[in-house]
């Protein structure tokens, strides 16, 4: 188990230093989160951020261990802010009733996190409340608060990472459903016959196009000899291969670049779903495999203006990469701390 924490240093934002300087009538704690690690961020609700670090999640030890450190962590840095945090918002991966404060299933996480009273256990240790939301729904919302929504009523935003997820906003509001689960876009089944998904259903979309299906296609075409070029890049090691190396090397590997596209075209499957449902004027692509840029990008606008042109235009429906990036998670966090659940 470790506590290290590493500070993010993007030029951008104000250094953690600057904000003892710093008279603040109020200030907020987002949390993001994941698998593998915990992004913390401390801001006010403008957005402007004046601390942030991750520490490991450490989920084999169970939530009970990661949620103390959690607590600890966020107690660490409002004491060092000298402040008080009016709320912290926090991301959870997997089904959430925002509601109650209670993780449902946490499918990539030890145990699973069954009904486990987070926000109960959680806000006594930070003097303050804690409010949760599944952590694409939070990227989605600090996406509508902070990055491309601010400009759009309706939006659909797509993360595409080791799996899916999505959220839907509504005449500028982040639609949750009872349970805070909707928008779950990348469930939606794209081939009836296709791979088993680990939620039971066969051909959802995360089982085609996420980080972790490209990465598979683009092991299988490796170990067949059909990407020499990704096989140098990652000196052989299937490992290390992930989808952000495979755009790297898909100009000189044209089975790698078929692998990518075929996966945008799917991806513009699910899109082209959502739009004919409720013709968005923004989409937004975000998680890992967004970097993909415009190989990626290109081929979704290409099919998706072929699926739905005829039905209305398409020209006014953008299509863009998340403005906030790898941050859009953690920036929802500090919208939920700042401004609640949308009504």
């Amino acid at each position: 188990m470790s506590d290290a924490v590493f500070r993010l240093s993007d030029p951008k934002f104000q250094v953690f230093a600057s904000l003892k300087e710093t008279v603040l009538a109020e200030f907020f704690v987002g949390v993001d989160v994941g698998g593998t690690t915990v992004k913390f961020a401390l801001a006010q609700d403008d957005g402007r951020i004046f601390h942030e670090s991750v520490i490991e999640t450490d989920s084999h030890e169970g939530p009970d261990d990661v949620i103390n450190r959690i607590g600890n962590h966020v107690s660490k840095i409002v004491s060092d802010a000298g402040g008080n945090a009016s709320a912290v918002g926090m991301g959870l991966p997997g089904l959430v009733d925002v509601y109650q404060g209670v993780s449902r299933y946490l499918p990539n996480m030890t145990t699973h996190w069954k009904d486990v009273p987070v926000a109960e256990k959680l806000s006594p240790r930070v003097g303050c409340p804690v409010r949760l939301l599944n952590d694409v729904r939070m990227a989605t919302y600090g996406e509508l608060v902070y990055g491309h929504g601010r400009s759009s009523a309706t939006m659909v935003f797509l993360a595409i990472g080791t799996g899916i997820g999505g959220g839907i906003v509504i005449d500028g509001k982040l639609r949750l459903g009872p349970l805070g689960a909707a928008g779950e876009l990348g469930h939606q089944t794209i081939d009836p016959t296709g791979p088993m998904c680990g939620c039971g259903n066969h051909g959802c979309l995360e089982t085609l196009a996420s980080g972790t299906a490209l990465a598979a296609e683009g092991i299988r075409l490796m170990l067949m000899g059909l990407a020499p070029n990704l096989h140098d890049a990652v000196d052989g090691d299937p490992a290390l291969v992930t989808a952000e190396m495979m755009g790297s090397v898909a100009d000189r590997d044209e089975p790698v670049r078929d692998a990518i596209l075929k996966a945008a075209s799917d991806v513009a499957i699910g899109i082209s779903n959502v739009i004919t449902a409720i013709h968005p004027e923004l989409v937004v692509i975000g998680g890992g495999v967004a970097k993909l840029g415009e190989l990626l990008l290109g081929r979704i606008r290409e099919d998706v203006r072929a699926r739905v042109g005829r039905l209305f235009p398409t020209d006014d429906i953008r299509i863009e990469a998340s403005q906030l990036g790898s941050r859009a998670g953690v920036m929802g966090a500090i919208a939920l701390a700042s401004r609640g659940l949308p009504s």
